[in-house]
């Protein structure tokens, strides 16, 4: 984890060059690494930290979290009761085009191509928490989207613990282009590398393109997209992986800020409560270093292209 001191709210404030240094921590991401702040490098008024700790999630087993769509400007998983879904909608709002600008500002080479993505507040305890094993927090996965597939573009997420008295604890194992060529192969990468190579690939692919030509909820998935799917399945039910060795623990205090790329980095989360969350998808064109994204790493070992 790399702790980052040289960032306030107000901009850079040593005179190096804030490009390069911009590049320096793209790089630190992208070789698996957490950049993490002890403050909350964005703006964020009490008012709506005290109201963003009050809210009630709805019990439905369907939503996670309260998530927040920044191009509709929409809220989900709210508690039908709540009164507050105006004023909720609002702070989400606020808090997506603050947490973006930061990001924008710090990680400069990804602001031109990014894709801004769902935010979340995550108000329920993690530990203990009763969910289906593929939609688990405490066990170590990668991240995919089943309904948002990326075709080898990055999920980048920026995590803020609300919580004031307690920390937000994960476990993180060893970064993809590490465990990918151990577990790769009895994930199903060759079953994925061989559809890819197939000349029927075009026809199977026809109803993920009907459906998003028409609006519909079915994904167009690449080869990548299906591997990434299936290895964010394979990782969780995986006992051995679950319990080998060489795993680190990480607490985030209250008030802290994290950013990873959630694509590459296996992590779970053991507790906490009270989280703000926003992903970002980072175009491949905007890569510091390519090598090391899961796509380049797959086709490395699958010899082949797994882009649509």
């Amino acid at each position: 984890m790399v702790e980052v001191t040289d960032y306030t709210a107000a901009g850079w404030t040593v005179p190096a060059n804030p490009d390069e240094r911009s590049r320096g921590y793209c790089a630190r991401l992208e070789e698996g690494q957490i950049l993490f702040f002890a403050g909350i490098p964005y703006e964020l008024p009490a008012a709506d930290r005290d109201l963003l700790i009050g809210v009630r999630q709805t019990s439905a087993a369907y939503h996670k979290n309260i998530s927040y769509r920044p191009r509709e400007d929409r809220i989900h998983g709210l508690d039908r009761a709540s009164a507050d879904a105006d004023r909720l909608r609002a702070i989400m709002n606020a808090y997506s085009r603050n947490v973006t600008a930061f990001a924008a500002d710090f990680l400069r080479p990804y602001a031109p191509g990014w894709k801004l993505d769902f935010a979340s507040f995550r108000s329920i305890e993690e530990r203990g928490r009763d969910l289906p094993l593929k939609q688990r927090n405490d066990l170590l996965h990668t991240d995919a989207f089943p309904t948002r597939p990326t075709n080898g573009n990055r999920i980048l997420r920026v995590f803020t613990n609300l919580n004031p008295s307690e920390p937000r604890v994960w476990l993180t194992g060893e970064p993809f282009d590490v465990i990918a060529p151990r577990l790769a192969s009895d994930a199903g990468l060759a079953d994925h590398a061989a559809k890819a190579r197939s000349s029927l690939r075009p026809i199977s692919r026809l109803p993920g393109r009907v459906g998003s030509a028409l609006g519909l909820p079915v994904p167009d998935r690449s080869p990548y997209d299906s591997f990434m799917l299936g290895f964010h399945d394979y990782l969780k039910a995986n006992r051995a992986f679950q319990e080998a060795p060489g795993k680190s623990r990480w607490e985030f205090p209250p008030n802290s800020t994290w950013i990873v790329f959630t694509d590459s980095v296996p992590h779970a989360v053991l507790s906490g409560r009270l989280a703000l969350e926003h992903t970002y998808i980072i175009s491949e064109e905007d890569l510091v270093l390519p090598e090391k994204s899961p796509r380049h790493v797959l086709e490395k070992l699958a010899g082949t292209s797994l882009r649509n």
